[in-house]
């Protein structure tokens, strides 16, 4: 049975298998290996995913939703069609759909999955990814960081050894790794990001630009007209990232045109969001000891890297000029795959060693006087450790007769423990003795599974406390099984009918985005290729789908 990779992205997700050939990019149902990360509930209950939900953002905004990757790990509950959803059930029906697409490709069952997650993903928001593949049927053999998938196909597709940095930014995320490659091992030296850094901030500061140009209030305004918007920034950000668009005129929600952007303003626009790119960078080289002539690439990944103002923010940092991968969409998916067939000990790969590192620090919380709040954090594991890996400090009582320790597992950088995220505690008890006189030995080993074991030793009674705390879902089983039904009542749509959504969802954005006697036309196609579509005596329905997107691509040429 064949393990898939997966890329569940903030603005597209991806599916690939490792084949004898290398890793494999699976399609979806029309064809196309990137599918948005996109989830609209049709009027007869159905889950439209991927393109047609996407452009149902604007038609349907009340039954629709986008982006929600960042909500993953809070209790931020999504409203469609009148039901609330948390991202993980959101992004379950993603992961559903994706593993339809592998079923159909592979001709078997999928159910065991390598997933992706953003280097700088903390425990609740990995938790909840699991909870997401749980949700829609899959078991998670590894949860990988994004950048290590990254490094680990580029590792695979680069020649010789070296060091690489590798930029990853994407929609919601942007994630560093330094990679060190030599001698068939690909080791992973240090990791850094930032987790609320992505494209979609970039497209959102020209919303903001827009809003404030034309005086448009963004909290009264329609959501569909604020999916608009956005829709209009995303065209421009990627119209200036074009190597040969200096500026870009912009379409308005109401249809006119409201002057024009250009890459010099765009670049002064979004300079706080180019240095936040800067401090990721920075602190995997310092933590990694190693000094920026010393790597040999700089490689650009994700889709959000195409803007110039990264590959010159590479350029004015190390000198030169970065890699920009041929596949930069699709690079995390194509290392997921590698990640599994890598699991499935595949003969290919019996030479090739991959290592990663703890993108995130360690401890526990301990008594601190001179502490504001009287604690502070004391690392065990420091973050960018080479994992496995296992370390040990000493602890002491605090006070007289002293029965118990209570050791609160943290995970975070912060000095202060309550800005940390709590894993979990562990209780150990320990004999009545004077303050400082009975201590114990605490062990953190942390594996490249991303399971803690916390061992806890009295030294006086050479008594043992341990527990594991693995990466592992949130939901129990019951609230899981609770779930999964209620998920497993939304159907998806026929694949042979997905083009069909796609082409509809198209028109039915273009008519909320037109007006007079466009947006009649509009209906008037809609209303013969949804009649002709239906009839069961048609042959040749891709001659009439073929025709009807021709005509909506005559639309679409005449708005831009």
């Amino acid at each position: 049975m064949a393990i898939v990779g997966i890329d569940l992205g903030t603005t597209n997700s991806l599916i690939a298998v490792w084949t004898s050939s290398g890793p494999n990019l699976i399609e979806n149902a029309i064809g196309e290996t990137l599918t948005p990360s996109a989830v609209s509930i049709a009027d007869d209950g159905v889950a439209i995913i991927g393109q047609a939900a996407r452009d149902r953002l604007i038609a349907f905004p009340d039954r629709s939703a986008a982006s929600f990757k960042r909500l993953m790990g809070t209790a931020v509950a999504t409203t469609l069609a009148g039901r609330n959803y948390r991202a993980e059930e959101l992004s379950a029906l993603v992961l559903r759909s994706l593993r339809e697409d592998a079923e159909a490709k592979l001709g078997e069952a999928i159910d065991e999955a390598i997933v992706s997650v953003p280097a700088y993903f903390n425990d609740p928001q990995r938790k909840a990814t699991l909870d997401a593949a749980r949700l829609a049927g899959l078991n998670v053999q590894r949860l990988i960081n994004e950048p290590t998938a990254a490094a680990l196909a580029h590792g695979l597709e680069a020649g010789g050894d070296g060091r690489f940095l590798i930029l990853d930014l994407g929609g919601g995320t942007f994630d560093v790794s330094l990679l060190h490659k030599f001698d068939g091992v690909m080791e992973v030296r240090a990791s850094a990001g930032d987790s609320m850094l992505g494209g979609d901030d970039f497209r959102d500061a020209i919303v903001k630009l827009l809003s404030t140009r034309h005086t448009l209030d963004l909290d009264t305004i329609s959501r569909s007209a604020l999916a608009i918007l956005m829709r209009e920034a995303e065209r421009l950000k990627r119209g200036l990232s074009d190597g040969n668009a200096m500026e870009y005129e912009i379409a308005l929600p109401s249809g006119s045109v409201g002057g024009k952007l250009t890459r010099t303003e765009f670049e002064e626009l979004v300079a706080p969001l180019e240095k936040r790119l800067r401090a990721p960078i920075e602190r995997a080289i310092n933590d990694a000891r190693i000094d920026p002539a010393a790597i040999d690439q700089i490689v650009l990944v994700g889709g959000a890297t195409r803007m110039p103002l990264v590959r010159n923010l590479a350029v004015r940092l190390f000198g030169r000029f970065p890699l920009i991968h041929p596949r930069p969409d699709h690079v995390i998916a194509l290392g997921a795959a590698v990640q599994a067939g890598l699991k499935a000990r595949d003969a290919a790969l019996e030479d090739v060693i991959m290592t990663d590192v703890c993108p995130f620090t360690l401890g526990t919380k301990i008594h601190d006087p001179l502490m504001p709040d009287n604690a502070s954090f004391s690392p065990i594991i420091e973050r960018n450790s080479i994992v496995p890996i296992s370390r040990s400090k000493r602890y002491v009582t605090i006070q007289d007769n002293q029965t118990i320790l209570q050791f609160e597992v943290l995970q975070g950088e912060h000095l202060r423990p309550s800005q940390n995220i709590k894993i979990g505690e562990i209780t150990v008890p320990v004999p009545p003795a004077p303050k400082g006189t009975q201590g114990v030995d605490v062990r953190y080993t942390y594996d490249i599974n991303g399971a803690l074991e916390v061992e806890v030793t009295t030294l006086s009674t050479k008594t043992v406390e341990r527990r594991i705390f693995h990466n592992q879902a949130n939901l129990d089983d019951r609230e899981l099984e609770a779930r999964f039904a209620t998920l497993s009542a939304i159907k998806l749509p026929p694949r042979e009918h997905a083009e069909n959504h796609v082409l509809i969802a198209r028109a039915e954005r273009l008519y909320a985005e037109t007006l007079g006697q466009a947006r009649e036309t509009i209906h008037l196609l809609l209303q013969q290729f949804e009649v002709a579509i239906n009839d069961p005596y048609l042959r040749d329905k891709e001659s009439v789908r073929r025709q009807f997107s021709e005509q909506l691509k005559q639309f679409e040429r005449s708005m831009f």
